[in-house]
Order: C-alpha cells, then structure tokens, then sequence
C-alpha cells in the first residue's frame, strides 16, 4: 500500500475539499470510519464534510455528532451540492458504488479523486486510489493503519480514537472474530491511551436498549427460532425470519436486530445463523458462520449479496415461504456435500 499511501498523504497535504462517504444502513465500522476521518481531518485543518445515504440506528447516531454530516435521504439537494464543491471523495466501508443505494450515480459522476478505503472482498474498481485490506479486521482498523503509515499519529486525538474504536468494536463482535489479532489489540491498546473511556462506547452501544427492542428479540428467540439440526442433524443450522408485520408489532427501528444472527450462532452445535427479515425492497438477509463454513459465496451467488466467509449479507424479491424454502434447500445441500 505503498504508493497508494503516498498518494493520499499528498492529497491531505494539499487544498483539498473532501467530502467522506459511507455505506447504505451504516452499521458501527462505517459510522466509526466516517467520524474518525472527519475529526482526523479536521485536526490536520483539512476543510472537510461528511455525507451517508441514511440514518444509523439511535445507538450510533450520537457518533456522528460535531461531523458536519448531512443524510441523502434527507437532504438530497444540499448532498448533491456538497459532491459539486468537493475536490476528493473518500468512500469508507465499501467496494461497489451500489452500497450507497441511491447515491450510486453521485460516485460515477463525481469528476474529482476518488478513494477507497474498505475491507471487503472483491473490490469493484471505481476508485482513482484503492487501499483494500480483506483480511483486516474492520475498516476502522485499516483507517489507523493507514494515519500510522502516512505518520500522522499526533492528529489522532480522543475523538479520532472513539470513533476507531467503535469500529474496530462493532466488527469484530466484541474482539472475538478470527479477523482479530495481535496487531488489533495493539492498536485498541494505543487508542485507549488517548484517554478514551473505551467501555462506555460499549455500554453507549450495547446497553441502551428499548424495551421494545427486548421483547421483539425475546420473541424472535422464543417464537421464530428454527433449528434445522433437529430435523437434519448433518445439517447445523439455524435461522430466524421476521416479517413486516412482526416487525411493526415491535415498532421496530433501524438496529433493533443487530447482533441478533450472533445469538443464532451462539448455540451449541449451530455453525450456521441466518436472519431474515421483511423489509420494504426486499427479503433481508444476515449469515453468520463459524470453524470451516464459508457463508459469503451462497449469499453472492444466490442472494445477490456477499461479504466476509463468516458475515455476509444478501436479499431475495420472492415471497417469505419462498425464500426460506430455497435458502434451506441449499444449506442441506451444501451440509450433504460436505
């Protein structure tokens, strides 16, 4: 990443206008890269503003505070005009200019430097500047990776350091993903010595639970769990669906399921958790794996989706019953085969 380094290290030092931007529903790497960038920005007197697509959920919300953030889907108008006085366009968190739904022609015509700084396989080659890390454990990783390679340590204050962490956090599953190693708690270590109170990010993320999001968690547990390893048991698989109707019975908000697919996993004899949920566009989906299953090419290749081999994503247009027919014909398959 040399050269690539040395490229966006001459762009911080010029006169730059950037604008930072990241992925669709922002989840806690993407929220956390966009802050971190803005306020390491911001301490190099760079002029600098942030767009995403949409909301967080309310427990990532109030990381975006003090970053000049503005929503597409609530100020499309002003969104548009911050991609026409911006010179350099840093894209955070994802590697396909369809990640950001409906901004996706923003990033096609943008006429300035593009870069991309991501962890996700198979990057889509759109940008003029492409560090792409897919074994690291989170983009907020990459992102300090990349401020120590560029030597510019002394701009990573507090708030720099809390928005890293929560990434680095929220995409590691608590620091317990594979993707973690020694080098990622050296990392947490430095940020923490910045004086972050680095379990209140946890407590703000984690403990801040509505008691409607309780209880829908409770009856997704108690009500939708399905165990496919108790009619198959060469088949270690479960999955919970939710539809619009259940959802609403909950008033559920954006983040109110987060973390719940994990839950799936967690049971013994389960490598397999898939959370489905009906959303407006489509059948949702969450896979999570575990040991030697590898979950991200079954989404790419059936559910027009992908990601990690253990945390990918996807989406079905059939029906509910349909999608969980075709979805459980192919973990018995694929468990079959094996």
């Amino acid at each position: 990443m040399t050269n690539e380094l040395n490229q966006l290290k001459s762009l911080l030092e010029s006169s730059n206008r950037f604008i930072i931007l990241a992925h669709k529903s922002p989840d806690g790497d993407a929220v956390g890269s966009a802050a971190a960038f803005y306020h390491f920005l911001s301490n190099l007197s760079c002029s600098a503003k942030v767009v995403l697509p949409d909301l967080p959920s309310d427990t990532l919300l109030p990381f975006m505070a003090h970053t000049d953030c503005l929503y597409f889907s609530e100020h499309p108008d002003a969104v548009k005009a911050r991609f026409e006085e911006a010179s350099v366009l840093i894209c955070l968190d994802f590697n396909a200019p369809s990640r950001v739904g409906d901004m996706h022609a923003l990033i096609e015509e943008f006429s300035g430097v593009k870069v991309m700084i991501d962890h996700h396989p198979e990057p889509e080659p759109f940008a003029d500047i492409m560090i792409s890390d897919v074994s690291n454990s989170s983009t907020c990783q990459l992102i300090y990776e990349c401020i120590q390679g560029m030597d510019f340590a002394h701009a990573v204050n507090q708030d720099v350091a809390r928005s890293l962490y929560l990434g680095i956090m929220t995409d590691t599953g608590s620091f317990r993903f594979p993707s973690v190693n020694a080098k990622t708690h050296q990392i947490l270590s430095e940020l923490i010595h910045t004086g972050i109170r680095h379990w209140q990010i946890h407590q703000d993320v984690f403990d801040n639970n509505r008691i409607d999001q309780l209880q829908l968690r409770g009856f997704a547990i108690s009500e939708k769990l399905v165990l496919l390893n108790n009619q198959d048991k060469s088949c270690p698989v479960g999955y919970i669906s939710l539809t619009r109707t259940e959802l609403d019975r909950f008033n559920y908000k954006a983040g109110d399921t987060e973390g719940l697919v994990n839950v799936i996993l967690s049971l013994e004899g389960i490598k397999v958790g898939v959370l489905i949920q009906e959303k407006s566009d489509g059948i949702k989906m969450s896979f999570r794996s575990k040991d030697e299953i590898f979950i991200n090419e079954l989404a790419k290749q059936h559910f027009n989706g992908g990601g990690h081999k253990y945390a990918a994503g996807g989406i079905s247009f059939d029906s509910m019953e349909v999608t969980i027919s075709k979805l459980t014909s192919l973990l018995q398959a694929q468990f079959h085969q094996e």
